[in-house]
């Protein structure tokens, strides 16, 4: 007798093992996360590991070391440059942070306005943030020269000082030029990201408020804060943990110049590691922070959710 089975039905039934698990949506989706997750074991996770394996040994490039446990952490504290680079890192995050998140604030609140050529603005205020770091820090680094510096022909003829600033070439105000580029460039990313946090609180809620009295500093203490407070950590989040391991601004502009005052961890990790050849103390110094910025990544995940 012959066989009735359909064509189509045949090649369903050969198919089917094949494809059954895109039927499946939660196994398509684990499946879809190995290329992820094979990426962030190889570049994230080994690395990582790979350091801490190091900052407990006494290696030195091209050289195996052994096991010497805390040694190369106690090593720290005796040592003023990096006692200096500690200082200089906590200062040069939490004031950055600080003025970004202000004016950050008042970016968005003005973009969040209509008026002409609203998207040329709001493209153009984002060209800090998008320029490569390299490029924009070399051209502050131009700015802040002491011979050809724009910035001191502004102050001069300005009649501000007569000499103009060695910016870069006193203690004092290198690390305030260092501040001064980083605000700079991260401002925008506050900017876009607190722009678009206010495009999702509903315009009712200031209507609202506008014909219960409310004045626009109280409409933004109750209304707009409150509702900005997730994007608000996020941001926060993500820009401390960028700033507390910024390298090529620092690098690029000063390279811990005049006399070792401007090193953040990342660039003394990099001159005792790579330049100096000791690269157990350098992974040492560039975990030093990782146990305060655990704790300010638990203490936001935990504040999110308690919103949630």
């Amino acid at each position: 007798m012959a066989s009735t089975t359909t064509p189509r039905a045949s090649l369903g039934r050969l198919a089917g093992p094949r494809v059954r698990i895109f039927e499946h949506e939660a196994r398509l989706g684990y499946l879809l996360l190995i290329p992820a997750l094979l990426l962030l074991l190889v570049f994230v996770a080994y690395p990582f590991l790979f350091g801490i394996w190091l900052s407990i040994t006494n290696s030195q490039i091209g050289v195996n070391g052994h096991f010497v446990g805390l040694a190369n952490f106690q090593f720290e504290r005796g040592d003023s440059v990096f006692i200096q680079s500690f200082v200089n890192t906590i200062g040069y995050t939490g004031i950055t942070t600080v003025f970004k998140l202000a004016l950050g604030m008042v970016m968005a609140l003005l973009l969040n306005q209509v008026f002409p050529a609203q998207r040329f603005v709001r493209a153009a205020l984002l060209l800090p943030w998008i320029i490569p770091s390299v490029l924009s820090t070399l051209a502050w680094r131009w700015m802040f020269d002491p011979t050809f510096s724009v910035v001191n022909w502004v102050i001069i003829h300005s009649h501000l000082s007569a000499t103009g600033v060695d910016w870069l070439g006193k203690t004092g105000t290198a690390l305030t030029s260092l501040m001064i580029v980083n605000v700079w460039r991260g401002t925008p990313f506050y900017g876009i990201a607190f722009l678009a946090g206010l495009q999702t609180i509903p315009v009712d809620l200031y209507e609202a408020a506008r014909v219960d009295g409310a004045s626009r500093w109280q409409q933004f203490r109750r209304i707009t804060v409150p509702m900005l407070r997730p994007v608000l950590l996020v941001v926060l989040l993500l820009s401390t943990i960028l700033t507390f391991g910024d390298f090529t601004l620092p690098y690029v502009l000063t390279n811990g110049a005049p006399f070792n005052s401007t090193h953040v961890l990342s660039t003394w990790a990099f001159a005792i590691g790579v330049g100096g050849g000791y690269i157990s103390i350098g992974a040492a110094i560039s975990l030093v922070l990782f146990p305060l910025l655990s704790a300010i990544v638990f203490g936001v995940m935990v504040s999110l959710r308690r919103q949630e």
